[in-house]
């Protein structure tokens, strides 16, 4: 009985131990790596990726130093993390736009695109983030990856809803990826302020684009 009960005892020192504040180990972790996305995300905004630093991240984040590199090898992980988070999200949206859209060519582009720009602009962090995309080696390649991402949705939808002939043809692939690219690049000089139009006319010009449709 005594071994039972000393081993009772010793199970729940060690579910305690397992959680703190009613959270696992790995939960506080997701939370800390959450944060210091976060405050990356802060720091680009106001300074630039020039201006990211291991330290100054984690005192953003009200981290101890040690827990950045629980999560990050270097500020360059981070980077990419940040975009990931902020790109993925918007691409999710994207995609729930297109599902609930009618299969219209016209309507579903208007709608993958409107909330597109719906999620960049509603958060001005994240327009400032896709603005500095290019800054590293590291940023580029992702944000290659994401060009990628996109323009295999682009293909995708083209091949369900347009009338073509040759559905393997690859200039449809070569299609989409211009158009993805391109109006990432104009969408990156418009935050930028490069671009003056308003977002009505921008969002415009981009259904009009990606449908081949000309602007009234």
């Amino acid at each position: 009985m005594a071994t039972r009960v000393k081993g009772a005892t010793i199970n729940a020192m060690s579910a305690r131990a397992r959680t703190y504040g009613g959270a696992t180990a790995g939960e506080r972790q997701a939370r800390r790596r959450g944060a210091l996305i976060d405050a990356a995300t802060d720091v680009i905004a106001e300074s630039g990726v020039a201006g990211l630093t291991v330290r100054g991240v984690c005192v953003a984040a009200r981290l101890n130093d040690r827990y950045f590199y629980e999560s990050f090898a270097n500020t360059d992980d981070l980077l990419v993390a940040a975009f990931d988070t902020q790109m993925t999200a918007a691409a999710a949206e994207m995609v729930a736009a297109l599902s609930a859209s009618p299969p219209d060519p016209l309507l579903r582009a208007r709608a993958a695109i409107a909330s597109g720009l719906g999620y960049l602009t509603a958060d001005p962090r994240r327009g400032h983030l896709l603005i500095e995309s290019q800054a590293t080696e590291a940023l580029r390649a992702r944000r290659r990856e994401v060009i990628g991402t996109l323009a295999a949705i682009m293909a995708e939808q083209g091949r369900a809803l347009l009338p073509i002939e040759n559905p393997l043809d690859t200039d449809i692939d070569l299609a989409a990826w211009t158009l993805v690219a391109g109006g990432l690049d104009l969408v990156t000089g418009w935050l930028r302020g490069e671009v003056e139009v308003d977002r009505a006319h921008l969002e415009e010009f981009l259904v009009a684009m990606v449908t081949a449709r000309r602007l009234a």
